[in-house]
């Protein structure tokens, strides 16, 4: 597939039956409960990785991560780095090789983590990169996910205030989605299961004379 790769339209993607998350769901804002987390991610050896920031409307005003969501296969939490700050053991396992986590620009989560403190990750996986080996060419979460799922990741808490005194059922909702699809997509695609020449979504390059097989 040379001179092919796969992308969907926005309106593909709105078409798709909405994703639901089925897992559990743990709020972390005391250390007590960080380290018992902590404990259970650690053993999980392969989790996924998202974080959220409280989005400011008023220019060069930055905010600093707010939460951040760590998920297995069937469970998240939800860290409250608002509360807690980057703390030292969250700092470790973040810095920790032999825990492999998967995220989606995790470049920028990265950058905005600086803002609370000196940190060099270790042990990630660019799912926007490792996709491309799968002729995957659109870079966001929800058309990835779209692609080899047929769902959609609803963004409607994308804007939402994250260091709000307490997170409601959909923010809570919506931010372990994020983490757990990173996951979920890594493990089937890593498992052979998605074959890129089925796919409905196949593009033909501009350097091939062909017409697209998917209308975009």
């Amino acid at each position: 597939m040379d001179n092919l790769h796969l992308a969907i339209s926005k309106e593909a993607v709105a078409a798709m039956p909405t994703v639901r998350y089925n897992g559990g769901i743990q709020i972390v804002d005391s250390i007590d409960k960080a380290r018992v987390a902590l404990r259970e991610l650690s053993r999980a050896r392969i989790v996924g990785f998202d974080t959220e920031t409280r989005p400011s409307f008023r220019k060069g005003r930055l905010h600093k991560v707010a939460l951040m969501q760590i998920a297995t296969d069937d469970f998240c939490f939800l860290f409250r780095l608002n509360i807690l700050g980057l703390f030292d053991r969250l700092v470790d396992f973040l810095c920790d090789p032999a825990i492999t986590k998967i995220g989606l620009s995790v470049h920028d989560d990265f950058s905005v983590l600086a803002r609370s403190g000196e940190i060099q990750p270790q042990g990630f996986v660019e799912l926007q990169s490792f996709v491309k080996q799968y002729d995957i060419a659109d870079t966001s979460l929800q058309k990835i996910y779209a692609i080899v799922f047929g769902e959609r990741i609803s963004k409607s808490q994308r804007l939402s205030n994250w260091e709000a005194d307490a997170l409601t059922p959909e923010q809570q909702s919506y931010a372990a989605i994020d983490a757990w699809a990173c996951l979920r997509l890594y493990r089937y695609l890593s498992a052979g299961r998605f074959d890129p020449a089925a796919s409905p979504y196949i593009v033909i390059s501009e350097t091939d004379p062909g017409q697209k097989r998917q209308e975009q």
